[in-house]
């Protein structure tokens, strides 16, 4: 299975110059946990998580207002490409020690899909096997 058949389509962007408070707020109000940040020309930087922020910023003693999303965010980045297996994506994840990844398609981005994202698809294929064998082997009263 593609990766695209199971990452957000919906990504929560903000831009490098973003005040850590505006970064926060996005996050609020997008009910997002993460945003991917990027240049004025759309480029992909980085990404900025919620404990970025609490960690790199707040616990830094950095001033929330004067300190910007490319102070703190997270280069340790990689992408993937639409078309690329989920299992694959899953073992780079796994070895990049990382929850989030871009999806790219040549430079745009066009998703985002998280460690909950594989956990999710992986139950329901778990609940698919599960049904198969419920069926097969109905019990006896």
């Amino acid at each position: 299975m593609a990766i695209e058949d199971i990452a957000h389509r919906d990504v929560v962007t903000v831009d490098l110059e973003a005040t850590l408070t505006d970064v926060a707020h996005v996050m609020r109000d997008e009910r997002v946990g993460s945003v991917v940040v990027v240049d004025g020309k759309g480029t992909v930087a980085g990404l900025l998580t919620d404990r970025d922020l609490v960690v790199s910023g707040l616990a830094e003693g950095r001033h929330p207002d004067e300190c910007i999303a490319n102070d703190i965010l997270s280069t340790n980045v990689f992408s993937v490409d639409p078309d690329d297996d989920v299992a694959d994506v899953a073992r780079r994840m796994r070895e990049e020690g990382v929850r989030r990844v871009p999806v790219m398609r040549d430079r745009d981005l066009v998703g985002i899909v998280t460690l909950d994202d594989l956990l999710v698809h992986l139950g329901e294929e778990f609940d698919s096997l599960v049904s198969v064998i419920k069926g097969e082997f109905p019990r006896r009263g």
